[in-house]
C-alpha cells in the first residue's frame, strides 16, 4: 500500500533537526510520494534541492497568501522565469486568505491572479489555499479557464466541491477531517466522488487528532486515510491506491 501527500511543507525549520528521520519514518509508514509546496520566494532554491536529493518529494512553486505583506512585485514575476529553468509538478501554495485579520484581500487578488496565468502558460495544475474565499476562487478559476489543480486542506461546502470538480479540480482532506466535531466535513468525504479526492497532511501544521498540540508530520498520514476509509465504508488499501492513482494523476500526467 501506497500514500500520496499531496501537502506537505518539508522543506520549513521545523523538520531541520530530524528531517532524514522524519523522511524514513514516512516511508515506513506507507508514503511514497509528497509535495512540497512553497511559501515565499526565499523557499524556491530550499525546496529544489531538498527535492532533488529525494525522488519521492516533488516540488511547486508559487507565493503563499498568509505572506503576501513580504512578496514583492518582483517575485511572482520571477515566478515565470523560475519555472522556466526549474521543473515543478504544481505552481503554489497560491490563493486567497480571508480568515486572518489584518491580511489586504487585494494584494491577495492580484497575486492570485497572477499564479492563475503563470499555471495556464506553463500548463501545470495549480495548489490552491482557500478560506472564507472558496466562491471567490471558484469565480475566478470559471472566468480563467482551461486550469487545474487542488483546493487543499478543503473548507467549503459539498455544492462548492462539485463546482470544483466540474472545473477539473479535486479537493484535499487532511487532519481536521479525523476530529469527531468535523461534522460538515465529513459528510462532504462520504459523498464527493473518490476519483476527487487527495490525501495530505500539510505538515508541520494541521496534526490529526491522535497527535493533537503536536509537530505533524508525513507518517501520520496513514491515520488520515484510515479515518476517510472509513466514513466511506471502503477499506484503506482501495483509497490509497485511488489516491495515489489521482496525484500521479494531477500532477505528472498534466
Amino acid at each position: 500500500m501506497r500514500l500520496f501527500d499531496s501537502h506537505c511543507h518539508f522543506d520549513v525549520d521545523e523538520f531541520a533537526v530530524d528531517r532524514d528521520a522524519a523522511l524514513q519514518r514516512a516511508r515506513t509508514a506507507g508514503v511514497g510520494g509528497q509535495v512540497v509546496p512553497a511559501i515565499d520566494f526565499a523557499s524556491w532554491p530550499r525546496i529544489e534541492a531538498l527535492c532533488a536529493a529525494h525522488a519521492d518529494l516533488h516540488p511547486a512553486y508559487g507565493l503563499h497568501p498568509m505572506y503576501i505583506a513580504h512578496h514583492l512585485p518582483e517575485h511572482i514575476e520571477a515566478l515565470d522565469d523560475w519555472l522556466q529553468q526549474h521543473p515543478a509538478v504544481a505552481v503554489g501554495e497560491c490563493g486567497l486568505d480571508f480568515l486572518v485579520e489584518g491580511l489586504p484581500a487585494e494584494p491577495q487578488r492580484q497575486c492570485f491572479e497572477a499564479h492563475l496565468e503563470v499555471a495556464k502558460r506553463h500548463a501545470l495544475p495549480l495548489v490552491i489555499h482557500a478560506r472564507r474565499a472558496v466562491e471567490e476562487v471558484i469565480h475566478r478559476l470559471r472566468a480563467k479557464g482551461g486550469l487545474s489543480g487542488v483546493v487543499h486542506s478543503y473548507s467549503g461546502s459539498l455544492e462548492q466541491a462539485h463546482q470544483l470538480f466540474d472545473l477539473g479540480f479535486m479537493i484535499g482532506l487532511g487532519g481536521p477531517v479525523t476530529y469527531d466535531r468535523a461534522s460538515k466535513l465529513r459528510r462532504i468525504v462520504k459523498e464527493i466522488p473518490l476519483d476527487c479526492l487527495l490525501l495530505e497532511t500539510d505538515a508541520p501544521d494541521q496534526p490529526d487528532a491522535s497527535h493533537r498540540g503536536e509537530r505533524n508530520e508525513p507518517s501520520y498520514l496513514p491515520r488520515v486515510a484510515e479515518v476517510i476509509a472509513e466514513l466511506r465504508g471502503i477499506s484503506v488499501e482501495e483509497l490509497a491506491k485511488a489516491t495515489w492513482n489521482n496525484a500521479t494523476r494531477l500532477f505528472f500526467d498534466a
